[in-house]
This record gives C-alpha cells, structure tokens and sequence, in this order.
C-alpha cells in the first residue's frame, strides 16, 4: 500500500487494463510500473511486505529482459512538488482568491466571481488531495514563491554565465521573442477578466525580451538576411559565408517590364519544361496564386499553388511532388520563401516586385532570389514597372555575393555544379513502414486499414468503460463487432506479387490543396 500511495504521489495512475507509460498496474502480489521515461517497465513481486524480486519487463509482451536489486522511480509528469510547498501554496492562493472574489463581486461581476471560486477551489482540493490538478502550472507564482511580477525560472538558467547562445534565423525569431510575452499576457488577461483564473497566472510566462537579453552574454545571429538590430548589436563584427562547397553561384537577377507579364512567364515557363526543370512564381495574395495557377493550367503546363490555407502535410506532399516533375510549376505567396532546398528550380518569377510592403520588402526578395541558387542556370525575374528602394538592395546584394562566388571559382577552377539531392520525405518513410507492416501480417491494404481501426476502436473502448461511460462503450463494442464480421466475411490473400518499391496507394484523404 505504501508502494502505490507513493505511485499515486508521484501523479502515476492506476489502469489495470491499458498498461501504457505513466501508469501502474496490479496483479496479486506484483506491482508493474511503466515509467514516462523508459522503454522499458518495473515489476516488483511481493511477498507480503517483502520485496521478492524486481525485473525490468517489455511493457508490451510482459517478457523478463532482466533482473536488479533497485530501481529509481521518477515523476510521471514535471509538476510534482512537497506536501509543505504545497500547503504554503494553498494558503497562498486562498488569500489572493479572497482579495479577486472582492474585486469581481464590487464590479457587479457575480457570474465570474462564482466561476473562479469553482474553479480554483476545485483546484486546491485536487493538490491537497493528489498532490496536482490540471493547470497546476497557472499556480507557478505560488509553488515557487515568487513575488508579483517577478520571472519565472527558465531552462536558461541552468547554463553557467559563459554560456554560448546561437539564434538561427535571427531575422524572425528576435520579433518572435519579442512577441511571445505580450501575446501569452493578453491571451491570460481575457481569462483573468472573465474569472477563468486568478491573475496571478499571469506571472506564468514567457520571459520578456529584455530578461532574455539580460541572461546573453555570447550569442551568434544565425540569418542570410539580417537586420538592422542584430547587425547594431554585433558591432560590425560580421562573417559572411557566401561561398558554396558545390560552386554554385547565386543567380542572375533581371527587372522585366509588369506590362504582359503573364505572357512573358508562359514562354520562360515552356523553356524551363523542355529542360525537365522547375519553375517557381510568387504572387501578392491568395487568390492571384490561385486563379494564375487555373490559367497556367488552362494553358496546357502542369501548375499547382501552395499558400497558408493548405494543410501542412498537403505543401510537404506538393512541394515532393515539384521535385519529382509530377507538375513543373508551383504559385506562391509568402511561403516560397526560407527554408526551401528546391535544387530542380531554375526560375524564379516574383510578380509586381515594386508592390512595395512586407511581401516585396528587400528581406523578402532575397529570400525569394535565393530559392533558385541550387541550380547551376538559376535565374530570377523580377516584373515591375519602376526599380524600387528594397529590389535596388535585393539586386545590389545578390550581385555582390555573385562576384564574389564566380572570383573564388575562377581562382580555384572549380566549374559549378547543380545539387543532386534524394528525394525523401518522413511521410513517405511512414507509409513505407506501413506497407511492410501489412505484408509482414500477409494482409490486403483494406484488412489492414481495418485492423488499425478496430485497435482504435478497442482502445477507445477501454478508455471509455474506465471512465464509467458505459453506454459510449457499448457503442464502440457494437462497431468492434461489426468490423470483426466484415473481417471474417471479406478476408482476401495479400497481393504478394506488388513491387515493394512501387508507391503507396492513396487511402482516400480528401486533398483540398489542388483546384
């Protein structure tokens, strides 16, 4: 009893059914433990009060791996702290629930007084009880006993005060971090002023720009476009990497007029397929890029578009697609960008490159520029009608690094190359696995899929009985069952003969991102 009052303690649950990590199960006089950490679990045998044996098992197939005379347990979850902690905690949250009822009942709030006081009361009980309730991170300020305001302790401040701090991408996370503390105080101050919690919950944040500036003492920004600020705080202490281990240059820039420029991009685009090469175009909104890719389409070429509303699996999908030549021709807005390796695109078309603002800003148009800099007969366009301030600088700066790079090959006589990159994708390695999964099992794609499912289900089912909702489990049983019959009645042979390296077949996921 006092091993599982200890589990219970340390926020462990017991499930004497679903044995997975962070729970326990008990069986006679064994105790089996899943740690949140292990791969592996415990199992202690018991002989009355005396500990028999204690093994280390496979928490699946409950096989012995191995035998030990100790083991450590720790918490299942990060919030678990001291009873005394707790009980100063508790005191200190009535007394700040007492002064917030006040404060709500003499603004007339009567609703929001009555909600927070069932919630936090809620709350105090289930830590007295249990040692922990959900939120327990809102009551931070009270389980360290900070004063108002103060800040949080961070993961920084584990490191010594030599510490080397490196901030990739600098040009976007510096405007993150400043944003991530008044973002999380003014999503905190709505539930604060509703009686959703006490306002003490909004000293559990972020860290301020200035409190993590503060704890910096090195740092390297990480960025090909940086800014004014980290360019302002390093100095003038810059290194520059402009040249490429494959001598490959950055490309040439061209201004075209904005006059006919849909008929322009349609003969560059017809170059670029008969080379079996890609062709990138950056568009100022959504439905531009939408309604340019029907016309490019209508116009015989393969052309999808790619923006915010496509599910992020959906662009890993199309932009594997580009690199594969499924279709030569991808419209963008703002996310053709950072971050892409497109070696098979040669072209680039920034349409309106004058449009002056966020998108045609001259960050942007480098970013932009750069998307075609793996291949070795990049170019890039740019329609507009005048050269503004931000393309003058785009084009000054991707000249200067191309001389620099075709000086340094001419000197070392290296001749560039176009990067020959895999294409290879998680996704894809997943569904690979599933393939070999059902093989091995010597099951047809649809038994498979219903296999997954009824597993699922099952799952489910458990959960939901263990939960005592009856009924939802009865439900679930019932489809168990029908899935089982349909099992038995439509169980076919596996295709044995299908080519293992031929592509999965699509599993009828409605795809919204192609028009």
């Amino acid at each position: 009893d006092e091993l599982l009052r200890g589990l219970v303690n340390l926020q462990y649950d017991r499930n004497d059914v679903d044995f997975k990590r962070s729970t326990f199960r008990v069986h006679g006089d064994t105790v089996d433990i899943y740690p949140a950490y292990e791969q592996f679990g415990f199992q202690i045998e018991f002989f009355g009060e005396k500990v028999e044996a204690i093994r280390l098992i496979n928490p699946t197939t409950g096989e012995t791996l191995s035998e030990t005379d100790r083991v450590f347990v720790f918490p299942a979850v990060h919030y678990v702290v001291g009873e005394d902690t707790i009980e100063t905690a508790i005191g200190s949250i009535q007394q700040e629930l007492e002064m917030r009822l006040i404060e709500l009942k003499n603004a007339g709030k009567l609703l929001e007084a009555q909600r927070l006081s069932a919630r936090t009361r809620y709350d105090m009980e289930m830590m007295q009880e249990v040692g922990y309730c959900p939120g327990i991170e809102n009551y931070s300020r009270h389980l360290d006993r900070r004063a108002p305001g103060e800040k949080p302790w961070t993961l920084i401040d584990y490191f010594g005060d030599d510490f080397l701090l490196i901030i990739d991408e600098s040009h976007v996370m510096l405007p993150q971090l400043r944003a991530m503390y008044n973002g999380d105080r003014a999503r905190k101050e709505v539930l604060v002023e509703h009686g959703f919690r006490l306002p003490s919950a909004m000293d559990n944040r972020p860290l301020r720009y200035e409190e993590f500036k503060d704890r910096w003492k090195s740092v390297v920004f990480v960025s090909a476009t940086p800014g004014n600020y980290e360019l302002e705080l390093s100095g003038g202490e810059v290194v520059e990497q402009i040249i490429r281990p494959t001598g490959l240059v950055d490309p040439l820039v061209e201004v075209r007029p904005a006059q006919g420029q849909v008929a322009d991009l349609l003969e560059e685009i017809k170059q670029r397929v008969a080379n079996s090469q890609r062709t990138l175009i950056t568009a100022l909104t959504k439905r531009l890029s939408e309604d340019l890719s029907d016309y490019i389409r209508n116009e015989g070429y393969r052309c999808k578009y790619l923006h915010s509303e496509i599910d992020t699996l959906d662009r890993v999908d199309i932009l594997r697609e580009l690199r594969e030549g499924r279709f030569d021709v991808l419209v963008g807005v703002n996310l053709l960008r950072e971050g892409l390796d497109l070696p098979e695109v040669s072209l680039v078309c920034i349409l309106d490159a004058d449009k002056e603002g966020f998108l045609r800003s001259a960050t942007s148009l480098i970013q932009t520029i750069g998307r075609c800099a793996r291949n070795v007969d990049a170019r890039v366009f740019l329609y507009a009608d005048r050269v503004t301030d931000a393309m003058a600088k785009a084009i000054s700066e991707t000249q200067r690094r191309r001389e620099m790079q075709l000086a340094y090959n001419k000197e070392n006589n290296i001749t560039p190359q176009t990067i020959k990159k895999a294409i290879r994708t998680v996704l894809a390695d997943q569904l690979r696995a599933g393939q070999v999964a059902r093989r091995a099992m010597g099951a047809s794609e649809e038994t498979f899929d219903r296999t997954e499912l009824i597993a699922e289900l099952e799952k489910e089912m458990f959960a939901a009985a263990e939960a005592l909702e009856f009924e939802k489990a009865a439900r679930l049983r019932d489809r168990v069952a029908e899935l089982k019959d349909e099992a038995d009645s439509k169980d076919e042979p596996a295709d044995t003969r299908e080519n293992w390296d031929s592509p999965p077949k699509k599993t009828g996921r409605k795809k919204k991102r192609i028009r």
